[in-house]
């Protein structure tokens, strides 16, 4: 089994995928946000690419069930239901129904991702969930970080680096990319303090000056919530985390 890290998903393109175990992250905070969705009982997550295909989409669907939610450049999209925090998704609000997502980063990594073969969604809130089903996959596998503005963002990549780590810890024998040593030592330095480092981040910062300082502190908890995010057939649902075998 190898591991493998992108930083960010600009220099790739949507058949890069194909064939490929990938695991998309972004922590602050649209998979924080599908992570706690799924887990509060939404039925399914809806990723998009673009507010105008959100909103098309939204047009098409059962009335009354289905929520528009995410966000652009950090805040509520105009006619949407709900912003791109995970403290808004609580199960009153969400439970049953169907989540169309977008958001600047998050949303897109995982659409350019879904060409492959088995794709799933990881924050620091299931990281050990994720970890755990890696390793009996015994897949080599990809972990796309979301980034920001496809650039690189250093919570990302931490996260991506104790997911390795903590995957280390279940079999030694996992084979390393450069990415992956990079990472795995970026969370060796700034993995001991997550919401430190999240709070010094450059997208926390811009968080907290927008009033979502409360979102650092939740997106920081690890092993949270135990559940299995995965992408097919253009939606997000989870399933039994004690299978091996991906049935939706």
């Amino acid at each position: 089994m190898r591991a493998n890290i992108l930083l960010s998903p600009a220099n790739v393109d949507e058949l890069y995928f194909t064939g490929k175990t990938t695991v998309v992250i972004d922590v602050l905070r649209a998979t924080s946000v599908i992570v706690t969705a799924l887990n509060n009982g939404a039925r399914e997550i809806i990723p998009v690419s673009t507010v105008d295909f959100a909103m098309k989409v939204s047009g098409n669907a059962f009335g009354g069930q289905t929520i528009l939610g995410g966000e652009r450049n950090t805040k509520m999209i105009e006619g949407f239901n709900l912003g791109n925090s995970p403290l808004e998704y609580t199960p009153e609000v969400i439970s049953g129904k169907s989540i169309i997502l977008y958001t600047t980063n998050g949303s897109k990594a995982i659409i350019k991702a879904k060409f492959s073969e088995n794709l799933f969604v990881c924050c620091f809130n299931n990281l050990s969930t994720i970890a755990k089903h890696l390793v009996t996959l015994g897949k080599d596998f990809l972990i796309l970080c979301a980034g920001t503005a496809g650039t690189f963002s250093i919570e990302d990549t931490v996260c991506a680096g104790k997911l390795i780590t903590t995957m280390l810890s279940m079999d030694n024998s996992i084979e390393l990319s450069d990415s992956a040593r990079a990472a795995i030592a970026l969370n060796k330095t700034f993995g001991k303090s997550i919401l430190k480092m999240l709070k010094e981040s450059e997208h926390g910062q811009l968080l907290i000056k927008n009033g979502f300082k409360d979102d650092l502190s939740y997106c920081s908890k690890v092993d949270s919530i135990n559940i299995i995010p995965y992408y097919t057939s253009g939606i997000v649902k989870k399933f039994d985390n004690g299978s091996t075998n991906i049935e939706l």
